[in-house]
């Protein structure tokens, strides 16, 4: 029975395939076939069983979900259905043959998730050393004597092997004639290395060897010349070999230089003229030395490998061309005329890059920290040279060699301004790593830096700063999840012709270093645009830096009295009723986390009060506010931008801010009164009309400076720092203008060091408002007392009154002593609202009277008012502040309204 014909097409295929016979013997290949078909006809494999098949995936379905492989289920069983809608009759065998060919699937899900076979280690071959440890085997003296085979043997067994030698014709026998000789007696004769056929040759190589003495004795006995004369043939040769490196004779290799040697010389050139063309060869070998020593040093810095790359591939062309001399000097048939000049000629021509090359190798130290950046300027300015004088194929070259080094040299600069990342390898000299805790609230600040140390190519200096800044920018937003790729960065590489367009007529025309300087430039400032763009959408967006600057500006700067006042006169209140709670940061913190809750633009959880002990123990002066500081906790990304020092300059605005409206609050609670007939004091009627007088200056006073300072110098301060951070470009320059804002808010409240003296006669001003504050609470408070029932708080009175006894005269004192727990216990149930409950401040009118007080305060309030007027003028004619003139303007108001 034949086969179909389809399977027998098949067949012929398959044969063809496996044995790669040739089609055309057709006998071959019949009788192949024809095997074949036997096989086929007495084979007896069955179909493969559908249902069983069907089966076994459907078991494979519920393996998978018992697995918890549900989507491995679920892609089979979509698979198999939309095989269904198919239909041949060798899906069976198919799918049979893909469970066969299956090892776990439901654990190997991927082809690249198998486990690669394990390759079977080679054996491990035995050594001598294993086999015998000792060495003692195979050491007789007689192991290489010859053999004598027959000692063992029988008698009968020698006399049967000659007879049977004799009998036998046919054998022959060979006897050694004589005793081996020994090696060391042994001499290789002559014949062997030299046969008689190769005379001719041996004697035309000796002939060409002109550096024999013997060569030349007879020549020096009969022409009396002392030099050595030779062709012009072997002096190209020797000349050849000397710019390949090789060892010559003619030309001598003195450490670092080539000396010619003199003794030889030509029949048709005069010495001169000779040596001067040798010199000449001898300076190009000596510089090609320089190359070939180079190349054999292994460069560890990826961008000196590509510079040792392109010298390498530069020096085997000039071997090449070499070697191309050397085939025409030895070629028989070719016609060549030997020529020194033209030799000079084209070595000078094809060894003017390596020349220029090995003077650049010639300033490098070799194996030094800034070696590569070395290299990278001086090629630099190789290049540029070369444009100035005009060579164009020079300039071509070395273009491309400096654009070939400087590609690997920017690769890690490019990885870090695009993916914020450095390599351990492949690192960016300049950019240092700190390491160290990774806070992320100092991670702009603390965690790179720039080493001014490590040399940096001068073409890069200008652009340092930005690379810094974007590989920086990179860092952040990959910490904010928000890092993206710039696009076209992989296209953006610099090479001769991308930057100079193509146009081969521009390369001498437009300046290297000017073109070369702005492709630099664009391709940094294209990443740090990107970088720099996207980090301060993200500070804006989601970080919420405009809040947060909002925030500030509410908690430090009071922007809305309406919610510092609750703060105020709750510090305030317990400041005068002697409670050493006012600077309880407990109760603080909660005070102010209320006060702000009602602000949306403010996180309240974030605000802490923080107190300290005051060392000098002040508790009327203004400098006691100094204890207490609020501290609002910024988020991390925004407290890069303003850090802990911009924090401490908003605290020392807010506790200056704070003491104004101490001294205005003791101001304005303390009421003048008209006294009556009966009063101590009414005999002095003009203390009253100072005391009138000097309220009215000294809120004039604290009104004047807090409104400068509000509504004239913060608010135009702060609307030019939103300016300012609306056009920055980058994170260093919005905390430059955040930095000079805090600057100039405390230049022009005088907290800066170098006003400290204006500063401070401001604060005495303060303390006189305090001071003339407590003297009206002294004065009316004593009277309110006696009218009253004594109580345990007016003893506690009483006795403040005479601990004051002992102060000088005349002087401040603005210690408040607080009574004991018991006295704080009954103080606790006096009715709050009463506003004057008597002498809280220890002040005593016995030894200063009343009226003496006050004049004392005129005095010195004119006298420090004064200062602080031409102060303000001094330094406003020094420095150029127009606010510190403004103020000195107000200030002088009274005095012209006055002399008016």
């Amino acid at each position: 029975m034949t086969l179909p014909e389809e399977i027998g097409a098949l067949t012929d295929e398959l044969i063809l395939a496996i044995t790669k016979i040739d089609p055309t013997n057709t006998s071959r290949l019949k009788n192949l076939k024809h095997r074949v078909e036997d096989t086929f006809k007495s084979a007896s494999h069955g179909r493969t069983d559908q249902f069983a098949v069907s089966k076994q995936l459907e078991g494979l379905q519920e393996k998978f979900q018992v697995l918890n492989k549900d989507d491995l289920a679920d892609a089979l069983r979509s698979r198999l259905t939309e095989l269904d809608e198919h239909h041949s009759s060798w899906f069976p065998e198919i799918l049979s043959f893909l469970l066969q060919l299956s090892a776990r699937p439901a654990v190997f899900s991927r082809v690249d998730r198998l486990p690669k076979p394990k390759v079977d280690e080679d054996a491990k071959q035995l050594s001598w050393t294993e086999l015998d440890a000792s060495g003692s085997a195979y050491c007789g003296e007689d192991i290489w004597e010859c053999v004598n085979f027959g000692a063992d043997s029988s008698s009968e067994e020698d006399d049967d092997l000659v007879s049977s030698g004799r009998s036998d014709a046919s054998i022959p026998q060979t006897l050694p004639s004589s005793p081996i000789a020994s090696e060391e007696d042994y001499e290789i004769p002559d014949e062997v290395f030299s046969p008689g056929m190769d005379v001719v040759l041996v004697d035309s190589v000796r002939e060409a060897q002109f550096w024999r003495p013997k060569k030349h004795a007879e020549s020096n006995q009969v022409d009396n010349f002392s030099c050595r004369v030779v062709t012009e043939l072997q002096i190209v040769r020797e000349t050849l070999f000397m710019l390949q490196g090789l060892p010559t004779s003619l030309f001598w290799r003195l450490d670092d230089s080539i000396e010619v040697d003199r003794r030889y010389t030509l029949i048709h050139t005069s010495t001169e003229a000779l040596s001067s063309l040798l010199r000449s060869f001898s300076m190009i070998g000596a510089k090609v030395d320089v190359i070939r020593r180079f190349i054999k040093i292994t460069q560890v810095v990826l961008y000196m490998q590509t510079f040792h790359r392109c010298v390498e591939d530069r020096l085997k062309q000039f071997d090449s061309f070499l070697s191309e001399v050397q085939t025409q000097c030895i070629s028989q048939g070719a016609t060549f005329s030997v020529s020194l000049l033209q030799l000079a000629e084209d070595v000078r021509s094809a060894s003017a890059m390596l020349v220029l090359l090995a003077d650049l190798i010639s300033n490098l130290k070799y194996n030094t920290p800034d070696d590569g950046v070395r290299c990278l300027d001086l090629l630099y300015d190789v290049v540029c040279m070369k444009q100035a004088t005009g060579d164009d194929d020079e300039f071509r070259f070395l273009a491309d060699l400096f654009f070939s080094c400087l590609e690997t040299y920017i690769r890690p600069i490019r990885r870090w301004m695009e993916e914020g990342r450095l390599d351990s390898k492949e690192g960016i000299s300049f950019v240092i790593d700190r390491g160290g805790d990774k806070d992320l609230r100092s991670l702009w600040r603390g965690w790179y830096a720039v080493d001014d140390t490590v040399g940096l190519p001068q073409f890069m200096k200008p652009v340092a700063q930005k690379i810094f800044t974007a590989g920086k920018s990179m860092v952040f937003l990959q910490h904010l999840n928000a890092l993206e790729i710039p696009e076209g960065s992989e296209t953006n590489i610099l090479t001769l012709e991308r930057i100079y367009g193509g146009d081969s007529s521009s390369l001498l025309c437009l300046p290297f270093a000017a073109i070369c300087g702005s492709a630099i430039d664009k391709l940094v400032e294209v990443n740090h645009s990107f970088a720099c763009d996207l980090l301060r959408k993200e500070l804006d967006q989601q970080c919420g830096l405009w809040k947060s600057l909002q925030a500030l500006e509410h908690i430090y700067l009071c922007k809305d009295l309406s919610v510092s006042a609750i703060i105020d006169n709750k510090v305030f209140d317990l400041m005068d009723r002697g409670r050493g709670a006012w600077s309880d940061r407990y109760l603080l913190t909660e005070l102010a986390q209320s006060a702000f809750s009602s602000m949306s633009f403010i996180d309240h959880s974030r605000i802490i009060v923080r107190s300290h002990q005051d060392p000098q123990g002040r508790s009327r002066s203004v400098k006691a506010l100094r204890t207490i500081s609020f501290d609002y906790v910024l988020p991390w990304p925004i407290a890069n931008v303003i850090p802990k020092d911009a924090i401490q300059s908003y605290q020392r605005i807010s506790t200056f801010l704070m003491q104004i409206r101490r001294a205005k609050h003791l101001i304005v609670k303390q009421r003048l009164k008209y006294t009556n007939e009966t009063d101590e004091f009414s005999h002095d009627r003009s203390s009253n009309a100072l005391s009138y007088s000097l309220r009215h200056h000294m809120l004039w006073f604290l009104n004047t400076l807090y409104s400068h300072i509000t509504d004239f110098v913060i608010s135009t301060a702060t609307e030019s720092l939103r300016k300012s951070l609306s056009a920055t470009q980058d994170v260093d320059a919005m905390i430059a203008a955040h930095r000079a804002y805090l600057s100039s808010l405390e230049d022009q409240c005088l907290l800066s060091s170098n006003l400290s003296p204006l500063h401070q006669v401001t604060i005495n001003l303060l303390d006189l408002c305090v001071y003339f504050a407590d003297i009206q609470a002294a004065r009316y408070g004593d009277k309110t007392l006696d009218q009253r029932t004594p109580t345990k708080y007016a003893k506690s009175s009483q006795s403040r009154n005479n601990l004051s006894r002992r102060k000088p005269r005349g002087r401040y004192t603005d210690n408040a002593i607080q009574s004991d727990d018991e006295d704080d216990d009954d103080d606790d149930t006096q009715d709050e609202s009463d506003e004057d409950v008597g002498n809280t401040t220890g002040i005593s009118f016995h030894e200063a009277p009343y009226a003496h007080r006050l004049r004392d305060i005129k005095g010195h309030f004119d006298q420090s008012l004064a200062f602080l007027t031409a102060g303000l003028k001094g330094v406003g004619r020094v420095d150029g502040q127009i606010s510190w003139e403004i103020l000195a303007e107000k200030l002088e108001w009274r005095k012209r309204r006055l002399a008016v």
